[in-house]
C-alpha cells in the first residue's frame, strides 16, 4: 500500500511524524510533503530536523514540485493525510487552487475518489474555516480535528496523539494497535459508582 502525508505549517507537527513512523511499521510505502512552514514549524515544536523527517518517508518532495508523482491521478495510493493542515491549505483545497504540490495532491485525491483525510488546527473556528471544511467534506474528504479523547486514560502527550493518529490508520484501513478500542467498561464503571 501506498498513501502521501503532507504536513503544512499549523501548529502539530507531532501527528504528521507520528503518521509516518506509524504508516512505515505497517509496510506502508509513504510519499511526503513538508511545506515551508512545517520546516519551520518541526524545528520550533520537535526535536527533528525537516530532513530529518523528510528520511522517514519512502520518498519526499519539494511543495512547488508540481511534476512530482502525486500531482497525477495515474499515480496510484491508498489516500492521502494532511497532518497536521493549516488553514491556508484547508482555504486551497477547498477553492481547487492548487498551486503547491500539497493542495494539488489533495485535488487529485479527491477527483480521483480516493480517502482524503485532514486533520485541521486552528482554534477558535471562524466562519470562513467551518465553511471551507463543508466544501471539503462535501467533496468527499475527511474532516479529521485532532481532538483528544479520554476514555482510554491518556497519560502522556504521546497517548493523546498515538489515539489520533490510530484513528486516521483506520480511515485508511490500515490495521494498528495504537488505539484503545471503546468498549464501554468506562461507562459501566461510572454507573457503579
Amino acid at each position: 500500500m501506498r498513501v502521501v502525508v503532507a504536513i503544512t505549517g499549523a501548529t502539530g507537527a507531532v501527528y504528521g511524524i507520528t503518521l509516518l513512523k506509524a504508516l512505515a511499521g505497517a509496510g506502508v510505502e509513504t510519499h511526503l510533503v513538508i511545506s515551508r512552514w512545517a520546516g519551520e514549524t518541526i524545528r520550533l515544536e520537535t526535536d527533528f530536523s525537516p530532513e530529518q523527517v523528510a528520511k522517514m518517508a519512502f520518498r519526499c518532495y519539494s511543495p512547488d514540485d508540481q511534476g512530482a508523482p502525486p500531482a497525477s491521478g495515474s499515480f496510484r495510493h491508498g489516500g492521502m493525510v494532511i497532518a497536521p493542515c493549516s488553514m491556508k491549505t484547508l482555504s486551497a483545497v477547498a477553492s481547487g487552487y492548487a498551486d503547491n504540490l500539497i493542495s494539488r495532491a489533495a485535488d487529485v485525491t479527491l477527483k480521483e475518489k480516493r480517502p482524503l483525510i485532514l486533520l485541521p488546527r486552528e482554534t477558535p473556528l471562524s466562519v470562513i474555516h467551518l465553511e471551507n471544511m463543508i466544501r471539503v467534506a462535501r467533496a468527499g474528504a475527511v474532516i479529521m480535528p485532532p481532538m483528544p479523547s479520554f476514555y482510554h486514560r491518556p497519560e502522556t502527550i504521546g497517548d493523546i496523539v498515538n489515539q489520533t493518529v490510530g484513528r486516521v490508520m483506520d480511515l485508511l484501513g490500515i490495521e494498528n494497535s495504537m488505539v484503545r478500542r471503546w468498549d464501554g467498561r468506562a461507562l459501566k464503571i461510572q454507573e457503579k459508582e
